[in-house]
């Protein structure tokens, strides 16, 4: 058995869509198991882009793909990826796509109380993607929310409607003093989405019992970052779920044992978008080069993020809350032009040193990082496809990296390309 999951070890944005993409091409099964279209895929096929937010990666290896109970999913969102793909001629039909009969339904109420929210909040706000994806996750866990298995039934879906609707308005007028819904309005447009989405969704976890008893090779693909997990992230800047490795298994109905193996994906520096604190952030011209060079928007935001250094305080927060058995770099190349590098290895506060991410974000953002200087290599990497043909000065960059960690890098990814990719050990 290789069933692996693929977890995001900073705040998101590491790449992960690439390197789902490109492990898929061994697996059987690619399996998303947490978050919503909040967050956004970015894959490079042939010099073509596709950004995916809810299907998982694997969608383009023509491989089976599971939206599991642990998503929180809009259904109009969904229902225009399908046609997106299958406008490039990627197929998405019932028998490539399943959709737990588990996963929550994101309602419009929800993305008008997630905008309301942040608008009234103003400076204070989160910086959420004002897509629903929080108060989605507070009604399932208040069992407020409507399940896939609700809304393909009709009389359920409008017993669920008649409870929650009139409580929503009352807050959404009330309180956040904006707009309301019209509760046949709604059900009128999701029986639309209900129709065409019906044949999609299935008990998945039978599915993948199924799978796995069959010896098919399963790919669990997480969505963000290990540092927006809403237990162990920089709470409250901080998505709705669980980021880690662990959810894996509750969020698409499978047991621990099914698990062989996690793979970190770790940005060659360091990225977050929205607020909250980074303490190894840079606001020099090093990191305006970072950002320009590696194209630093959000996937599906468009915002720009802030990059700063490495930081392996933040990087073992992540092996140790992931039980990471391997690494995969990305973005090694942005660092090219540069005539040294920075690792951040501890922080600073009030002059004691500190290895570990403080729970207090008053101390976190008082943190100074502690640096490790190590030379550039002021080199073009992408062209290179063999470990041993890169730079002295990467490689030892790269074997700091694994020295810092115990844990042995796996991939290393040189390009946004499929094929800019060097392959240490396929973990499957």
């Amino acid at each position: 058995m290789a069933n692996i999951v693929i977890v995001g070890t900073q705040w998101g944005d590491e790449g992960k869509g690439k390197i789902v993409d490109l492990l898929a091409a061994n697996a059987d099964v690619v399996v998303r198991f947490q978050g919503g279209n909040n967050a956004g895929h970015t894959m490079v096929v042939d010099g073509e882009q596709f950004i995916s937010h809810l299907i998982p990666s694997g969608i383009l290896q023509k491989k089976t793909c599971i939206i599991g109970n642990g998503v929180v999913v809009d259904p109009e969102v969904l229902i225009e990826e399908i046609d997106y793909l299958s406008s490039k001629g990627i197929p998405v039909g019932p028998e490539i796509l399943l959709i737990s009969d588990r996963a929550q339904v994101i309602m419009p109420y929800h993305k008008l109380i997630d905008q309301g929210r942040e608008k009234m909040i103003g400076d204070k706000k989160i910086g959420t993607t004002g897509r629903g994806i929080g108060p989605c996750y507070e009604d399932k866990a208040t069992r407020r929310g409507v399940r896939f298995v609700d809304l393909i039934d009709p009389e359920s879906f409008r017993e669920r409607l008649e409870s929650i609707v009139p409580e929503k308005n009352f807050y959404l007028e009330k309180f956040l003093d904006v707009e309301t819904v019209e509760l046949d309005v709604v059900q009128k447009s999701y029986t639309a989405f209900a129709d065409r989405l019906r044949p999609y969704v299935t008990n998945v976890s039978v599915a993948l019992q199924k799978a796995s008893n069959s010896g098919a090779k399963i790919l669990f693909e997480g969505a963000q970052g290990t540092h927006l997990d809403i237990d162990h992230g920089t709470y409250p800047f901080v998505t709705s779920s669980n980021t880690v490795s662990g959810n894996a298994c509750c969020g698409s109905g499978v047991g621990p044992k099914d698990v062989s193996g996690v793979i970190g994906i770790v940005k060659a520096y360091t990225t977050r978008v929205g607020a909250g604190p980074f303490p190894s952030e840079l606001f020099d011209a090093t990191g305006d080069l970072i950002q320009k060079t590696g194209a630093e928007f959000g996937a599906t935001t468009g915002r720009r993020r802030r990059c700063g250094w490495l930081d392996t305080v933040i990087l073992n927060n992540a092996v140790r809350l992931n039980g990471l058995t391997g690494l995969a770099i990305t973005k090694l190349d942005v660092l090219g032009e540069l005539d040294e590098l920075k690792i951040c290895t501890a922080y600073a506060l009030n002059g004691t040193r500190v290895e570990a991410v403080p729970a207090n974000l008053n101390h976190l953002a008082a943190c100074e990082p502690i640096y490790e200087t190590l030379p550039g290599w002021r080199q073009d990497i992408r062209g290179i496809r063999h470990y041993e043909d890169l730079p002295e000065l990467a490689r030892q960059y790269l074997t700091r990296i694994e020295a810092l960690t115990g844990v042995p890098i796996k991939i290393i990814s040189v390009g946004p390309g499929r094929d800019e990719t060097i392959v240490l050990e396929n973990p499957f």
